[in-house]
């Protein structure tokens, strides 16, 4: 459940503009297939070189050092919360969602929001900086080849995505990994190879969970040259902050954040069909489903653990 409901909530960020711009392009159990190896390799590299660690010791680094030896009920049940959310199409962070419960020491959660928040602002100014002055040409281009792309630019994309997908993986492991113990055997790593390369499966024959919407509701997020630009802004920023520390972060909020200065860009240069107006009220309306999200975890999370009320007391003062 963990696994599934983390994918497809966050599917928005890793694999949403790939399925927006592949649909009708490319045969689903394709994209499965290459999604699939990217998955099995980016985690047992993971498991092999850290002792069994599948989550690139995010875990081990602030607070979560241990499994738990015991699950109660609001730690199982965030998972259905966050599996709920999902299909109400409103995108959160899984980092907050999940690991919230399991706050073992009162400063990670600080350190955690700390982070998440400063990942949505210098990705919200990557996209300005980028967008502003390269934008038109961007979409001139795209409006100069639509149906005759050349097919160099759908293996490019390809292998952006999965940059992007294994970079997600490294940082976000965790929020499934939590549950598990921090060093599986050959046995358990295969079941969650086997588990989760099934649930991929199924997202991608559905076309991406109701949470695509959130997606591909964006400005022509289905050019594929578009698609692979964010792609690629995103997986840098996700790569500066896996080298920068090794403390969990929220990447929903990064890329929330990089929509939001894509989009305000695009109609600041006139280069979108939206106007400011619709820019600011798309980009408000995510940013309050984060913080949304962001509450209804804290709440869960308080619910279910002593330790989450000690972080919100040290992180206010």
């Amino acid at each position: 459940m963990a696994s599934y409901s983390a994918i497809a909530n966050d599917s928005i960020q890793t694999l949403g503009t790939f399925i927006a711009s592949n649909a009708g392009v490319t045969a689903w159990w394709k994209q499965w297939i290459w999604i699939s190896a990217v998955f099995v390799g980016t985690t047992l590299y993971s498991w092999a070189s850290f002792d069994g660690d599948i989550s690139y010791e995010r875990l081990k680094s602030k607070g979560y050092d241990t499994a738990p030896e015991s699950f109660n009920y609001l730690q199982t049940a965030c998972t259905i919360v966050l599996l709920i959310l999902t299909r109400l199409k409103i995108p959160v962070s899984t980092t907050f969602m999940i690991l919230t419960s399991f706050v073992t020491k009162p400063k990670a959660l600080g350190k955690t929001i700390m982070k998440s928040v400063m990942g949505y602002g210098i990705s919200f100014g990557l996209a300005m900086v980028v967008y502003l002055p390269f934008c038109k040409f961007v979409t001139e281009y795209c409006d100069k080849t639509r149906g005759q792309l050349s097919k160099v630019w759908i293996y490019v994309q390809w292998v952006t995505t999965g940059v992007l997908w294994s970079t997600w993986l490294m940082q976000d492991m965790s929020n499934i990994a939590v549950f598990l113990p921090r060093s599986l055997g050959p046995g358990e790593i295969t079941v969650v190879c086997i588990g989760i390369t099934a649930g991929l499966g199924l997202m991608l024959w559905q076309g991406g969970d109701k949470i695509q919407q959130v997606v591909e509701e964006k400005s022509r997020v289905k050019d594929i040259p578009e698609a692979t630009l964010v792609d690629l802004l995103f997986a840098i920023v996700l790569f500066v902050f896996k080298i920068a520390s090794k403390i969990p972060m929220s990447t929903t909020w990064c890329f929330v954040g990089l929509l939001a200065g894509r989009e305000i860009a695009l109609s600041l240069r006139k280069a979108s069909s939206k106007t400011m107006k619709d820019s600011l009220r798309m980009s408000g309306k995510d940013l309050g489903s984060v913080c949304l999200g962001f509450i209804i975890s804290l709440l869960v999370g308080a619910g279910g653990n002593q330790y989450v009320v000690q972080s919100i007391q040290e992180f206010m003062s």
